[in-house]
């Protein structure tokens, strides 16, 4: 019964998440996660989303820094990160693809029903035209960090379903990397069937829960000193 209350809380939590969280600004029609959709759904979840960098910040700013990538002034952060966001809506407009802003991060969130098909890790053909733009915009905004998160339903063993999320980010990260995108910018994980956004007792619910964020920070001029 306990373990049952902590998912019908975890699960509410996400809806409320996906309903309330993203907020519209009415001038530039971007999304964006509200302060208070941060502080109490966050950490609800896990906070996966807005904590630190997966390996950590300090490990990651070494592999940037062998890889000669250069970082941005904190004047230009907002700017630079503005043309980014701008450039991947025009890029998913009319794909399932969500681009969401929170403070100076983007994160993208694409649902595994659309880039992989159903119990495979390998990037679907349908969806390599929507990850090549992805990646062109990766590319040409190339002071930035790259988290990628792979999540899956709950049917299934655990051990089976962390793999699998870590294989479909995995995937994706490969598949960036040859299409342009520095290795050195990139780091992956899986979370298996740990963070759902909706229930997981309907089939719409599962397919939510089966995705790929992509998490895009600015790499400030600080971190490389």
């Amino acid at each position: 019964m306990r373990h049952l209350a902590r998912f019908t809380t975890a699960a509410a939590l996400a809806s409320l998440l996906a309903t309330t969280a993203c907020m519209t600004d009415p001038e530039t029609g971007r999304q964006r996660l509200s302060n208070t959709a941060i502080g109490g759904i966050g950490g609800a979840l896990g906070g996966y989303l807005f904590g630190d960098l997966v390996g950590g910040r300090h490990d990651r700013t070494a592999k940037i820094a062998g890889a000669g990538i250069g970082g941005l002034a904190g004047a230009v952060i907002g700017s630079y990160m503005d043309k980014q966001e701008r450039d991947l809506r025009e890029r998913t407009a009319g794909t399932e693809v969500r681009v969401i802003r929170q403070g100076d991060d983007l994160i993208l969130s694409i649902p595994s029903g659309i880039n992989f098909a159903y119990n495979s890790d390998t990037v679907a053909p349908a969806f390599q035209h929507t990850l090549d733009d992805v990646a062109r915009v990766l590319g040409q905004y190339d002071r930035t960090y790259i988290d990628i998160y792979g999540h899956t339903d709950a049917i299934g063993s655990d051990a089976y379903n962390q793999g699998l999320s870590e294989r479909r980010a995995v995937a994706v990260a490969d598949y960036l990397v040859t299409h342009g995108v520095k290795g050195a910018r990139i780091a992956t994980r899986g979370f298996g069937k740990t963070q759902p956004v909706a229930n997981n007792s309907t089939e719409e619910g599962r397919a939510a829960n089966r995705r790929v964020e992509i998490k895009i920070v600015p790499i400030p001029e600080s971190d490389l000193r």
